[in-house]
């Protein structure tokens, strides 16, 4: 009996352990979600209340889609137009992962 309970809490820990794996962030997430998603959303649709004051475009626009990763790190990192310049408030590798993230929104 012992053994049997011993078994069914070693599976119980393996479940939940794996399963608390599975929804990890990455740190492009984390960042995004902290800093991103309050103007461009959630999803990156652009439809926050910021969003829409601020006419942010979502990742699915055509002018969105045309811009590379780099012309994504660069206006994330110097600002363009009403967005804000992140410079000094993030690192380089933390807007890279950022925009990485972003880029994988539909």
């Amino acid at each position: 009996m012992t053994r049997t309970i011993r078994t069914l809490a070693v599976l119980a820990a393996t479940v939940c352990m794996a399963g608390s794996m599975g929804f990890a962030q990455s740190a492009g997430e984390a960042t995004y979600k902290a800093k991103c998603a309050m103007c461009h959303g959630a999803k990156g649709a652009a439809d926050t209340p910021s969003a829409k004051m601020l006419k942010v475009m979502p990742i699915a626009s055509p002018e969105m889609k045309k811009l590379s990763e780099a012309d994504m790190i660069k206006a994330t990192t110097d600002g363009k137009g009403k967005m804000p310049s992140f410079k000094g408030k993030l690192s380089d590798e933390q807007i890279k992962e950022a925009v990485v993230y972003f880029r994988t929104l539909k």
